[in-house]
């Protein structure tokens, strides 16, 4: 049984699903839990806040620590006051979690979705904290955890290229700066929806002749299993089909790009300038041109195999910063988290390597036994 508390509670939650690791100050992993999401924008603050407890509290039992003052049955019946329904007067109120009446690690690191303003960090921070967890509190956006777990050192630039489109960075003097993220409200165009949408359109302007013929006017119906354009651009303003699942086409226009088709290949393109144009922008905010930062990839849509897509990824980032490296993230962004940490219980702010090591193998393993 391990004595005291943990160093670091690392938490990584995202709009669907949270990943929590307990981390001691020589990069031992002690435990690891993924479980439902803990997201304030996704399930409310206090699910969320009911989600992270339980989470922690079979981290804590996986770690094989004695966590005084949290009794597993009030886990469940705090997370049961919502789903048991309503009383006669209405709904039932929701009970405050009980508080832990030790910590779990020393300090809590806790990257998520929607900690996009320091009014949601402050909020965040408060609800967080009325759990007791750890000792002292650390909320950052969620973006952080992936560049940490992408890099080797405590600085660089992260893009986020999933259902939508973001980016980070941190520079060596601990400067850091990011975009808001926020969809068309902030500017943005990117991420497997965008490239979805603009698949969908592809297809429908070749087939009513306003635009170049492209494949895309047979694949794009043939995944959703309709006979044409016409068919489904009907479905989708029906709703028989939800326009949520135009992401699903993202990996279609890959695979018409990788197989010659212009049209796909210049959507991809546009994807591409965005992100370079978000990496430039916070290299140049941080005065990094002259230094060699790594630009991490994160996110589902690089899990696509289209070398010439990341060729003109870095060829776009060179220009701006010629030293700079592109790598394409493995590890889970818990990892980052953790990483994040440690370097901030280390004196000069840095993990030791060894420490490091340790814990991206102990990671990375956790995240293959899962898959």
């Amino acid at each position: 049984m391990t004595k005291g508390p943990a160093a670091v509670l690392a938490v990584d939650g995202g709009n669907s699903k949270a990943e929590l690791a307990l981390v001691d100050s020589t990069g031992r992993l002690l435990s690891a839990v993924r479980g439902p999401t803990i997201s304030h924008q996704a399930v409310g603050l206090g699910a969320g806040m009911d989600n992270l407890q339980a989470l922690a509290s079979k981290a804590a039992e996986g770690a094989g620590h004695h966590w005084p003052g949290i009794d597993r049955s009030a886990v469940a019946d705090v997370a049961g006051v919502r789903t048991r329904g309503r009383t006669a007067r209405g709904p039932m109120p929701r009970a405050r979690p009980p508080r832990a009446s030790a910590p779990l690690a020393e300090l809590g690191v806790y990257c998520l979705a929607g900690a996009d303003y320091p009014s949601d960090v402050r909020m965040l921070t408060r609800a967080i904290e009325e759990l007791g967890l750890t000792k002292r509190s650390v909320v950052l956006n969620d973006t952080f955890a992936a560049l940490r777990a992408g890099t080797h050192r405590p600085w660089g630039v992260v893009l986020i290229c999933g259902h939508g489109i973001n980016g980070a960075a941190v520079a060596p003097d601990g400067r850091s700066a990011r975009f808001d993220g926020l969809g068309m409200i902030s500017g943005d165009w990117g991420g497997a929806g965008s490239v979805g949408e603009a698949g969908l359109a592809a297809a429908v302007r070749a087939h009513d002749g306003r635009g170049p013929a492209t494949t895309l006017e047979r694949l794009v119906p043939a995944h959703f299993k309709v006979r044409s354009t016409s068919a489904l651009t009907r479905a989708l303003y029906l709703h028989r089909i939800d326009e949520d699942r135009l992401t699903e086409l993202c990996p279609v226009v890959f695979r018409a790009a990788r197989d010659g088709d212009a049209v796909a290949r210049g959507i991809l393109i546009r994807l591409a300038d965005e992100l370079v144009a978000m990496a430039g922008a916070l290299i140049r905010r941080l005065r990094m041109t002259e230094l060699d930062p790594e630009v991490v990839l994160g996110g589902g849509v690089f899990a696509a195999d289209d070398p010439a897509f990341y060729a003109w990824i870095e060829a776009g980032v060179r220009a701006v910063a010629p030293r700079a490296t592109i790598v394409r993230l493995t590890a889970p962004p818990v990892l980052g988290a953790a990483l994040l940490g440690l370097d901030g219980q280390s004196s000069d702010g840095s993990t030791d390597p060894a420490a490091g090591a340790r814990l991206r193998k102990s990671i990375e393993g956790w995240a293959r036994r899962r898959r």
